[in-house]
C-alpha cells in the first residue's frame, strides 16, 4: 500500500449503470464496508494505472478508464482520493476474496462525501473537482 509519513494514496472508479446507480463493492475485511472500486496506489505507480490494476484484481476485468475527475484530500484520514469515471466492459465480473457482492446503489443511499464524489463524477465538464473534507 501507498503510505507516506504525510497520507495515503488511492484512486476509485465511478461506474453507473443505465438507471444511474452506483456500483459498490462489499468488503470481506474490518468492518465489510460497501465502497468504490479501487485502492492504494503502489511506490512509483500513476493513479490511473493503479485504478486499472485495482479494478482487474477487484473485478476481474480490464475497465475502459475515463477522465480524471476529482481529487479529494481527507483530513481526518489522512488521504487523498483520485477519482475517475470508468466504464465496464460486457464481460462477466468475477469478484476477488476480498469482496464478498456487488451492487449498484441509487444516489441518495451514499454518505455524504462519496456522494459529493459521484456528483462531481458525473457532472464532469472537462474540469478535475478538488475538495477538503
Amino acid at each position: 500500500m501507498a503510505y507516506t509519513d504525510r497520507f495515503r494514496l488511492s484512486a476509485h472508479a465511478v461506474i453507473v449503470n443505465a438507471e444511474q446507480q452506483v456500483l459498490q463493492l462489499r468488503a470481506t475485511y474490518g468492518e465489510k464496508r460497501w465502497g468504490l472500486p479501487g485502492g492504494a496506489l503502489e511506490p512509483g505507480e500513476t493513479p490511473d494505472v493503479a485504478l486499472c490494476r485495482e479494478c482487474h484484481e477487484e473485478l476481474g476485468v480490464a475497465i475502459q478508464l475515463g477522465p480524471l475527475t476529482g481529487v479529494y484530500y481527507h483530513a481526518t484520514h489522512k488521504s487523498q482520493v483520485f477519482i475517475f469515471k470508468v466504464t465496464l466492459p460486457a464481460a462477466p465480473v468475477v469478484l476477488s476474496p476480498e469482496h464478498s457482492e456487488l451492487n449498484y446503489f441509487p444516489l441518495d443511499s451514499l454518505s455524504s462525501v462519496q456522494r459529493i464524489r459521484v456528483d462531481d463524477c458525473l457532472s464532469y465538464d472537462g474540469s478535475v473537482r478538488f475538495n477538503r473534507f
